[in-house]
């Protein structure tokens, strides 16, 4: 028979058997629903996937007996218990993609380059006017000149390759808020060095638009 949200409550709020059978049915029921809601990423024939999953559904159980507080009963429990073991599949997906990439690949490029690839290929662009390749050449040595070392490693990472911020918190041995920190000083930095420049935020952002 089909638990109610309160019998979920109660039986994961309990302890020996109750709790058990309960964190087993819901270990079943989150398992079953991953092959769909993943499919976007990951399908089930990929060699990777149980592997994922099974750990996708143990971090799932503890967050769950985590939060168990904060289930509203708005939905069903397993639709709330669901969409916390996406959340968390997502982001061991994407810890995963950055995996085998270092940092210093993304600040200095394979080749001990100047590390701005995605601006360099936009500035290659042959539609772009030479007034876009113009400003975006200034935002690359605006980077490279007025920020420190940190706060170029973290914008490259985080604003142009788009590494999830936990991730690089973790890379630099940082926390989350010390990154937030840091990100918002570069910005400030960056923005006064733009104003020097003449460079209004409406013309940078119309030079990746196009871009």
């Amino acid at each position: 028979m089909e638990r109610t949200n309160e019998q979920w409550i109660s039986d994961l709020r309990s302890s020996g058997i109750a709790q058990d059978e309960a964190l087993e049915d819901l270990r079943v029921k989150i398992r079953k629903g991953l092959p769909y809601s993943l499919s976007k990423w990951l399908t089930p024939s990929d060699p990777n996937f149980d592997a994922l999953a099974d750990e996708v559904v143990q971090e799932t159980l503890l967050r769950v007996l985590d939060h168990l507080e904060s289930f509203e009963g708005r939905s069903k429990f397993t639709t709330w218990a669901h969409k916390i073991a996406v959340r968390v599949a997502l982001t061991e997906l994407r810890r995963k993609r950055w995996e085998d990439v270092s940092l210093d690949e993304l600040v200095q490029g394979d080749e001990g380059a100047s590390g701005f690839d995605r601006i360099a290929a936009m500035t290659a662009n042959p539609d772009l006017s030479a007034e876009q390749v113009d400003i975006m050449g200034r935002i690359q040595q605006v980077i490279q000149d007025d920020l420190s070392e940190k706060q170029r490693t973290a914008l490259l990472a985080i604003g142009v390759h788009g590494m999830p911020i936990e991730e690089v918190a973790r890379r630099m041995n940082m926390k989350r808020n010390a990154l937030y920190k840091l990100l918002h000083d570069a910005r400030l930095r960056l923005k006064k060095s733009m104003a020097t420049e003449g460079l209004t935020p409406e013309e940078i952002l119309a030079a990746f638009e196009q871009g």
